[in-house]
């Protein structure tokens, strides 16, 4: 088990773009960091960081307190699964030389016994080893994207919407296995999403991301049932919930129906003013949002809440959405 620590972390495309803008994060030993954000927000682009498919034009990501440096034929302590599972394997290579691939150089025989056990560890039957990945269902190939990963012997982690492209048939069972893997294997992993539901079955800690910062984060449990940033009671309001065909006032849904910003162009001030239901768009004598960036202050906040209200947003707002999910599904 490790820890991996963001710290300041800058990712810039060209001049124009900024996709991640100063994040501060830790993955703790052993644990489950969710990481939710709508599209565009930068989790992807943080992720690519950590395993140095991105290089950060500004402070450092550190493994147990040390600066990661990403050489080319090094053996990688961080390990990712990516989103799509027919892009992320070779279709010439059969199933066996791509977990091969990914494994410390050894004897022949050895590689190929504990290709069999990572299938074995996976929930796929051995004698898939010489079969190709055209031959494979979406969440078969998943799952050998994951012993893939697990064949370099990750210290930690990466999922990156390991589940939005397979079928909602199957994306439970793919969920069970990450969380049984995580626990039997005591990983530290980086869980990314936009379903929060998904977050929460997986994660020991919750972080949202909006624009490329990071608004939220704090035990998972305390995040998703008492949110302090409007954008992250914007998501779980987002989430299905049982009974619930109740309309926001009409002031308030034309703020959380507004397009997201330009991430070339952020705002100035605080970045989800323009969409935020409870900032000056609404409160006219919230005209500081405008100007006043609230992360300079977000640690001595409840939840490290990047909002300057988040304290005085503190209401009863009934059970969370999650929790019903989380109901219905037992």
């Amino acid at each position: 088990m490790s820890e991996l620590r963001f710290e300041g972390v800058t990712v810039r495309y060209g001049r124009a773009l900024t996709a991640v803008d100063g994040v501060d994060l830790t993955v703790p030993s052993g644990q489950v960091v969710g990481l939710v954000g709508e599209s565009g927000s930068g989790k992807s682009t943080l992720a690519r960081a950590a395993v140095g498919l991105a290089e950060p034009a500004d402070g450092q990501i550190l493994l147990d307190g040390v600066p990661l440096h990403h050489r080319p034929g090094a053996r990688r302590p961080l390990q990712m699964v990516f989103q799509d599972p027919y892009s992320s394997l070779d279709p010439r290579m059969t199933i066996s030389d791509s977990i091969a691939e990914a494994m410390p150089r050894g004897p022949r025989a050895d590689r190929r016994d504990e290709v069999v056990r990572l299938l074995e560890l996976v929930g796929l039957d051995a004698d898939r080893i010489s079969a190709y990945p055209g031959a494979l269902s979406g969440g078969q190939r998943q799952r050998v994207a994951i012993a893939r990963a697990l064949a370099g012997k990750p210290e930690v982690l990466i999922a990156d919407e390991i589940t939005s492209a397979l079928d909602v048939s199957i994306q439970g069972t793919v969920l069970n296995l990450v969380r049984t893997l995580q626990r039997e294997l005591r990983l530290s992993m980086l869980f990314i999403s936009h379903n929060l539901a998904v977050v929460r079955y997986v994660s020991d800690i919750v972080a949202v991301m909006y624009l490329g910062r990071i608004v939220e984060v704090g035990p998972a449990h305390d995040v998703l049932g008492n949110p302090q940033h409007p954008y992250t009671k914007e998501l779980l309001a987002a989430a299905p919930r049982r009974g619930s065909t109740s309309l926001p006032p009409p002031d308030e849904a034309l703020v959380a129906d507004a397009e997201p910003a330009d991430p070339h162009h952020p705002p100035a001030g605080c970045r989800f003013h323009p969409r935020c239901p409870i900032g000056p768009l609404i409160r006219t004598d919230r005209e500081h949002c405008l100007t006043l960036d609230p992360t300079a202050e977000a640690d001595h906040r409840l939840h490290r809440a990047a909002c300057h209200h988040a304290a005085g947003a503190l209401r009863a707002v009934g059970p969370s959405p999650l929790m019903e999910l989380k109901e219905d599904s037992q």
